[in-house]
């Protein structure tokens, strides 16, 4: 879901008497909880997603049963957002980075710290407030225990292993893509940054989704020319 169909919601929820907050294309807590306020109105599951039965009483527009360029996958189009977001070399940090943990209560020494975890914690939290994130959502492996197991597939965190299986060291991410070898990640602090990165289908611990967020998506994407492999400096 682009900003500009966020903004088409805030300027509807406006016009029917819900406050989304500024007009700003951006899934927020004030939007998610106008949304809620919304369905409850209209007797409607308060999950703040905004799915065809929301898109219909919204807009009065039938949708067939699917809205495909809303909000399927929330904290997926968040990590999208985000894309390109890079750590401040040397003693500086990134703002945006930093205001991941400030917004989530983390605390956060600064972004040379491993972000990985703080990354896949600030596009669930601040998507789906409902959704219970792990103990320490800093440590990659604590999101083993996240939501309920999955098959690897579109949004799904997917949790690896770093250095060995046995170590306590991994990595964190949404499932992006696969190939033949590989499995591609959005990720956070991947070359210090957030970026999609392919990482061997042996380094892969499981895979888990959210709770209280939509079905399972199912989608698995093949291909994926001109994603990089990691390199190992991933957190």
């Amino acid at each position: 879901m682009t900003p500009r169909d966020w903004i088409k919601v805030q300027k509807r929820l406006i016009l029917l008497g819900f406050n989304p907050g500024p007009v700003d294309g951006i899934r927020g807590r004030m939007t998610i909880g106008a949304i809620k306020n919304f369905q409850q109105s209209k007797g409607l599951v308060p999950d703040g997603i905004v799915g065809p039965l929301t898109y219909e009483a919204l807009f009065g527009e039938a949708t067939g049963g699917t809205v495909p360029s809303f909000d399927s996958l929330p904290w997926f189009d968040e990590a999208n957002r985000l894309m390109g977001t890079r750590e401040v070399a040397g003693p500086g940090n990134n703002p945006v980075i930093m205001d991941m943990a400030a917004d989530l209560d983390i605390d956060y020494a600064g972004d040379d710290v491993p972000w990985c975890g703080l990354f896949v914690a600030h596009c669930i939290g601040s998507t789906m407030p409902a959704e219970a994130l792990p103990n320490n959502p800093l440590g990659a492996r604590k999101w083993m225990s996240f939501g309920e197991e999955c098959e690897p597939q579109l949004g799904a965190v997917i949790v690896f292993w770093r250095e060995s299986r046995a170590s306590w060291k991994g990595h964190v991410g949404f499932y992006a893509g696969e190939d033949a070898t590989h499995v591609h990640c959005l990720g956070g602090n991947q070359s210090n940054a957030v970026n999609i990165r392919r990482f061997p289908r042996s380094r892969v611990l499981g895979a888990r989704w959210p709770l209280t967020g939509p079905s399972q998506s199912g989608v698995t994407l093949q291909g994926g020319s001109g994603v990089q492999d990691t390199d190992g400096d991933e957190s």
